[in-house]
């Protein structure tokens, strides 16, 4: 009798391990869920993103995805470009402009998770596909993030850039400070702060109490390309140097249009031009030579070209090179043991990895003063004004 119900509970026991079902390779796991053994468990981390979303993420995280603007920029900066398994076909389509591409050129072979671009979901298959552990995304509202994560069983962990009206936003840290800690790359996000909060105390302490001639930016990006007319009312390079920026009287913060009448009324002493939008002032001189020979800088040669550094957000990096070289030009005595071009290179190799200020120079034009009187561009270190 014992005989048989020991054979019945073994049959019973068998009957019933047939009918639990596991994971295959293609189930994914939404944060809550973990499975279990006899001697091990999969563990999981709770984190806070920028919306203030509680979000479960994986140990050791190793596959991750980047949606939206900078978001893949940020895992360059942290050194994290051997867990990126996928990226948007912005990227792809527009690589130049930004220097954490033209670093890793590697990036631009993997698969496409969806088209990029600001307001654009990804495409929830493509991302399925590639197996990622943990999706970054930026610039989305917090039922965005949620729906993202709940369409794909994958954590959505939100960042952000903040304002970046000077190089030291508090939001853009703590992004660093939270992808760094999901990616164990907490000691490099550190660094990165720390190098950055360095150039800005570098670039406020040398300009310190110096007299500032009103400057302008012009050709600023948003959205597409712009003329002279468009600008940044807070435009970083200008706050850290403490400059005079004719744009600073307008009543509202960050880009702005403003209207011809009032260039010529501000009448800056210098006009640095974005060399994103350099064609579309180069026609337009042509149309309206008699505004632009109006105009002080342009009649006593201070028209300059910088970088862009608004492009898919901001590419930190050569905003910060752009200020060495704004410094150059307007304090040349303050700045006389500063080569730009040198500089630009040092901080864009800590930043992304590689020195490719050559690169960008050669896709806009680089540092140089402007001759819009012959159409000419000259570029090169500045000379004392």
């Amino acid at each position: 009798m014992r005989k048989l119900v020991a054979l019945f509970l073994i049959l019973l026991a068998v009957s019933m391990a047939g009918c639990i079902e596991t994971p295959s390779s293609n189930t994914f796991l939404s944060p809550s869920q973990t499975m279990t053994s006899s001697s091990t468990s999969s563990q999981y981390i709770t984190v806070t993103d920028t919306l203030g979303r509680r979000v479960e993420v994986p140990v050791n995280v190793t596959r991750v995805v980047a949606v939206g603007p900078g978001a893949l920029r940020i895992l360059v900066y942290l050194n994290a470009t051997r867990d990126v398994v996928g990226i948007e076909e912005f990227e792809k389509r527009f690589p130049y402009g930004r220097p954490y591409i033209l670093a890793h050129p590697e990036l631009l072979k993997l698969p496409v998770i969806g088209p990029g671009g600001p307001g654009k979901l990804p495409d929830m298959e493509a991302l399925i596909k590639v197996h990622p552990q943990v999706i970054f995304m930026s610039f989305v509202s917090k039922k965005t993030a949620d729906e993202v994560q709940s369409k794909t069983g994958i954590p959505v962990v939100v960042l952000s850039y903040g304002e970046l009206n000077n190089f030291t936003d508090k939001s853009f840290f703590n992004s660093l400070l939270l992808a760094g800690k999901i990616l164990d790359k907490g000691d490099r996000a550190k660094e990165l702060i720390n190098f950055i909060e360095g150039q800005q105390s570098y670039l406020e302490n040398l300009t310190k109490g110096s007299r500032s001639p009103v400057v302008y930016i012009g050709g600023i990006g948003y959205k597409g390309a712009h003329g002279i007319t468009s600008t940044f009312t807070d435009y970083a390079p200008f706050t850290v140097l403490h400059l005079n920026n004719a744009a600073s009287g307008v009543k509202k913060e960050g880009w702005v249009q403003v209207d011809r009448e009032f260039l010529l009324k501000e009448n800056p002493d210098y006009i640095f031009i974005d060399e994103g939008g350099l064609k579309i002032i180069l026609d337009d001189y042509r149309n309206n030579q008699e505004f632009y020979n109006s105009l002080k800088a342009v009649k006593e040669g201070h028209v300059y070209g910088v970088l862009p550094y608004n492009f898919y957000n901001t590419n930190l990096g050569i905003a910060i090179a752009d200020a060495y070289y704004i410094g150059k030009v307007i304090y040349p005595d303050r700045f006389k043991n500063i080569d730009p071009v040198k500089k630009a290179n040092e901080v864009l190799a800590f930043i992304v990895g590689k020195p490719v200020y050559n690169e960008l120079a050669k896709e806009f034009g680089g540092f140089g003063k402007i001759n819009l009187a012959n159409g000419n561009v000259t570029y090169g270190l500045p000379t004392n004004p």
